[in-house]
């Protein structure tokens, strides 16, 4: 048995039910009779004394599924119970912490925390007592005068992170708390809540944390539900057994971190909204990242370069690179898709082609990427295709959105044809009009 089937399997004591979702769905409409899919059948449950981590890309859902828990929406279908009882409103004995601030400009650091107790009738005299201890727990004892504008973002994150916990939730919820801030007072952050958790100093029986950092995800859950997305499901679920403080060096750490980014990275269809009745012609309807040339060249040379001579451990790469999941992954699965890269397990190698690229001159590198482009997606040689056979060699955008509409939702169609417009005039394929929405052939050769 390996160190991560080891950390897996750990049991986990029985505690008390706080949440239990089964079979949460999440559609928007559209318009056109095209749906957006953003939950499609999450079930999960959240018990006392646990740190649980919603571990996904952006588009995943984590965030709506935060709302539906905390009844800020409700769900098309499926069933959310807090403590045994429907969820069919703001529940009481929850707070959130947003990823931006919230907090009130013209109220000072104790005001703004004592909002939250006002709301619910706590009394002037035991509203001060306890924002004062939730100020003096979270580190801010001295600035409870302060306005908000006299604070760094760390500070007013602690002090949402006041205002949140003053109301002794059982359950805190947390919406990507800590991506707004710098590396360093994340870091500062984060390990100054664990520790408060893990001494048992925190008002709460459990933290359910939204997240697309692996390793934050790693280094502060006890479990991690990993969603794939378009729509938002739960692909998987890993248990962490590691005493605090984890460390990132720890080889069992590394071992979790290397499974999670090998699992993200299994190619999973993406849900563009399609009619499913009417999608034929395979492979015009793949769904395209607006990523930039750019980056994609940028990254072959970063992986063909020293230390890694074209092969890369992902987490190593994100670390180096200094990107995070939703950055990294759709670059490096765009080189999959043109034949540039392959995945293997977490790790990201490049192909010959891959290396021939990096070799190259510029217009070499063109030449290479538009015959790829042709070769692999084949929207773009249809529109190639469709250009080369008119007389004026001229066709409106129109002609290739509402193709693509029969095989997704209109909002993919738009980002699918906007990323290949940027690939087209890369390679010189052919050129676009923005003025007159039309692709034309007045550049490439």
């Amino acid at each position: 048995m390996t160190a991560i089937d080891r950390a897996a399997r750990a049991p986990q004591a029985e505690q008390g039910l706080l949440v239990d979702a089964a079979g949460v769905r999440q559609i928007y409409q559209k318009g056109d009779n095209a749906d957006l899919v953003v939950l499609d059948d999450v079930s999960l449950s959240i018990r006392e004394g646990e740190v649980v981590g919603l571990l996904g890309r952006s588009g995943s859902g984590k965030s709506t599924l935060l709302r539906i828990i905390c009844g800020l929406v409700k769900p098309t279908s499926g069933r959310v119970e807090w403590r045994g009882k429907p969820v069919t409103g703001p529940s009481e004995g929850l707070s959130m912490v947003f990823q931006s601030f919230a907090l009130f400009p013209w109220l000072t650091v104790l005001e703004n925390v004592e909002v939250g107790l006002e709301a619910i009738g706590v009394p002037a005299a035991e509203r001060r007592r306890r924002s004062l201890e939730a100020i003096d727990l979270i580190g801010l004892d001295g600035f409870e005068s302060a306005y908000p504008k006299e604070l760094s973002g760390g500070m007013r994150q602690r002090v949402g992170f006041a205002r949140a916990l003053v109301v002794h939730p059982r359950l805190l919820l947390m919406d990507e708390p800590f991506s707004a801030l710098d590396v360093l007072t994340a870091e500062t952050l984060r390990t100054d809540l664990i520790e408060l958790w893990i001494e048992g100093r925190l008002p709460i029986k459990s933290i359910l944390m939204v997240t697309h950092n692996i390793e934050e995800a790693v280094l502060m859950c006890d479990r991690i539900l990993i969603f794939s997305s378009n729509p938002g499901r739960v692909a998987a679920e890993i248990k962490i057994n590691l005493p605090h403080p984890r460390s990132r060096v720890d080889p069992v750490f590394r071992a979790i971190v290397d499974d999670i980014y090998a699992r993200m990275t299994q190619r999973v269809p993406v849900d563009t909204g399609a009619r499913k009745e009417e999608s034929g012609a395979p492979g015009i309807g793949m769904a395209l990242p607006h990523i930039s040339t750019n980056l994609l060249s940028g990254l072959m040379e970063a992986l063909a370069a020293a230390p890694y001579g074209g092969k890369a451990d992902l987490p190593d790469l994100a670390a180096t690179l200094q990107m995070e999941v939703d950055e990294l992954f759709p670059i490096v699965e765009t080189l999959q898709l043109l034949r540039f890269a392959e995945l293997e397990e977490g790790d990201v190698r490049l192909t010959d082609a891959g290396r021939r690229f990096v070799d190259s001159e510029q217009d070499a590198r063109k030449r290479l990427f538009a015959e790829h482009l042709i070769a692999h997606v084949p929207l773009a040689g249809l529109i190639r295709r469709v250009l080369d056979e008119r007389p004026s060699h001229r066709a409106p955008f129109t002609r290739f959105s509402e193709e693509l509409e029969d095989h997704m939702s209109e909002d993919f169609a738009e980002e699918t044809l906007r990323g290949l417009i940027t690939w087209g005039r890369y390679g010189e394929l052919f050129g676009y009009d923005e003025h007159t929405r039309q692709f034309n052939l007045e550049n490439p050769a």
